[in-house]
Formats: C-alpha cells, structure tokens, sequence
C-alpha cells in the first residue's frame, strides 16, 4: 500500500506537490470516487487510480533498450558532451534511469536503461559471466590464428582480458564479431590491435541472449518486453 501522492509520484511526470494541487481541485479519482486527500493508502496492484478521466498505471521501474549512437557518454551528465540519458523521451524522464553499465564514446549499439539498481548489479556482476557480443570493422584482415589468441586471453598492462570468441565473417574478413564477458575500458579496441588490427568502427549487438532490436535507429529507444526481460532472467 502506498500513499496517493506517493503512488502518482512514482507513476506519472507529478510531483508530490502537483499531486496535492490535483487533489484539491478534484482531478484524481480511486475507484471511480474522487480522492479527498493526498495520505489516503492505495494498493499499487488492486485499485484503479485516474488522473483528468485517464487511468494511470502504476510501475516503479522502467526497463530500456537503446540503440546507441556515437558521440554520446553512458552518463546521466557532463558537462561538455551529450549524455545517453538526454535521449529518454519525456514522458520517462521522471523515472531517473541511468546506463547499465557503459559503452564508450564512440560505439554504437545496444545499450540498457534503468532506474532499478538491483537489475543493474545483477546483470553487471562478474559471476554472472554475460558475454556481451560486438561487430567491428578492421583496418586489415583478420586471421584464423586470431581465433585462438582471443580464446587464449591476453595480458595488458592494467588487465588481463578473459578467453573471448573472435569470429570472421567469411566474406569479407575485415568484418568480425567479437564476445567478452567483461567490460574493461576499450576492451574490444585493445584486443585488435594486440593482433595488429585497428577497429574502425565497433556495434554492440547484443548482451547475452538479449539482440538489439534491428528496428531501432541511432538514438531510438523503446521499454523491454517481458519475454526480453525473461532472457535476462528477470
């Protein structure tokens, strides 16, 4: 059970002292009965609450999908470049999401949102293993032998990378996927070029199970959906 402006503040764009200016001029109804005060208790998953005749529809986290595009930081502020938050649509940005876990300036792809910090260590965590799968475009052409130096890990000065799986496309071998269960700071990048390869351009496509929805431009998100939600054992 939850306070009434408690419940329309998490639910809508309100503020509690919006919800208060509501209540005073009649607007909110629970049940079909118009709501006197502010401290009345709702029950989140049993009572209808309506707003204006619109019945509102109360969650307390928002799941996103983005599809990334270049030039923003998985940020929720800087003071010089965009961030990945400026792109929630505004109807969302009451709910505060924030990156799971990051993308660097450059990368494109999918990329999750949320306000639930559990979600987020959850899908984080190092035991959970998750590889997170990358398709580049390359300088030179990769080789087979490739193949086994990412199976094999490699040492870096400040890390060394876990066993990661190098596929070629076999058409055109300047074209690869590349899967790492971490997230070292340009993990992808470093790893090519310990092969003799520059990246020329890098997309996340997908996190897991979970593939970036192909529909999405550069910049367009959407909420998962429960069976993407489901992937994610969640």
């Amino acid at each position: 059970m939850l306070r009434l402006d408690k419940y329309l503040s998490d639910a809508t764009s309100y503020s509690r002292r919006e919800v208060r200016g509501l209540v005073k001029c009649k607007a909110v109804t629970v049940n079909g009965t118009v709501a006197r005060d502010v401290d009345i208790k709702v029950d989140e998953t049993q009572d209808t609450v309506c707003v204006n005749g619109t019945a509102v529809v109360y969650r307390k986290f928002i799941y996103l999908m983005l599809n990334k595009p270049q030039g923003y930081l998985s940020a929720t502020e800087d003071d010089r470049d965009p961030v990945v938050t400026d792109l929630v649509p505004e109807e969302l940005k009451h709910f505060a999401p924030f990156p799971v876990g990051r993308l660097d300036k450059d990368t494109e792809g999918l990329l999750l949102l949320t306000n639930d910090g559990q979600f987020d260590h959850e899908l984080m965590s190092p035991r959970k293993n998750l590889y997170k799968r990358y398709y580049a475009e390359l300088d030179k052409p990769a080789e087979k032998e490739d193949i086994a130096l990412f199976a094999a890990g490699m040492e870096f000065k400040d890390f060394t990378a876990k066993p990661a799986r190098l596929e070629i496309d076999p058409d055109d071998p300047q074209k690869v996927y590349v899967e790492i269960s971490e997230g070292k700071y340009h993990q992808v990048k470093r790893m090519c070029e310990k092969v003799g390869k520059n990246v020329l351009f890098l997309k996340r496509v997908a996190i897991g199970p979970l593939q970036l929805d192909e529909r999405l431009g550069c910049g367009q998100m959407r909420e998962l959906t429960a069976a993407e939600m489901a992937l994610l054992g969640w």
